[in-house]
């Protein structure tokens, strides 16, 4: 790989791994429901931008580095993520051309896709959890998905344009 792939694919790498981060810092028990999942929004933007460099597969290592942070069952969020991602690269073409309102509609219901995958993979498990727990990151993500993919363009840009 040559030094320009390298160095292109590090700030995609550094926001990952801040959202990986994120997904592990502690919060207050009342603000913990409402924790947007960082990691699925960041895997949405750059499948969506760069769907050819980080797809499934980049999902699946993350899901999997995702599910032993948290302690929750090995390759629940792997396997979510990956179906959310390829939903995202299915279509990344038609989102892109999204206005963000529509854009912002579009990612709800991609993270509630993700959510409804881990809930099913809880409840065959066994495992209970109120509701709010699914649906406090769908709805805070959407609300952040605006702010997330304002701060992701200016990345992308200025490593487009070697900055």
């Amino acid at each position: 790989m040559s030094r320009a792939g390298r160095a292109g694919r590090l700030p995609v790498i550094l926001t990952i791994i801040l959202s990986l981060m994120l997904m592990v810092m502690p919060l207050p028990d009342w603000a913990m429901p409402f924790r947007p999942d960082w990691v699925a929004l960041t895997l949405i933007y750059w499948a969506m931008m760069l769907p050819r460099t980080w797809s499934v597969g980049t999902a699946w290592l993350i899901g999997i580095v995702l599910d032993v942070a948290q302690g929750t069952i090995l390759g629940q969020h792997a396997l979510a993520l990956c179906f959310i991602v390829f939903i995202t690269v299915r279509f990344h073409l038609l989102m892109r051309v999204f206005p963000m309102q529509q854009l912002t509609v579009t990612v709800f219901a991609i993270l509630a896709l993700y959510q409804f995958v881990l809930f099913w993979i809880n409840g065959v498990a066994g495992v209970d959890a109120p509701l709010v727990n699914y649906w406090g990151p769908v709805i805070s993500g959407a609300l952040f998905w605006p702010v997330v993919s304002l701060l992701f363009s200016g990345v992308r840009q200025r490593v487009q344009h070697g900055r």
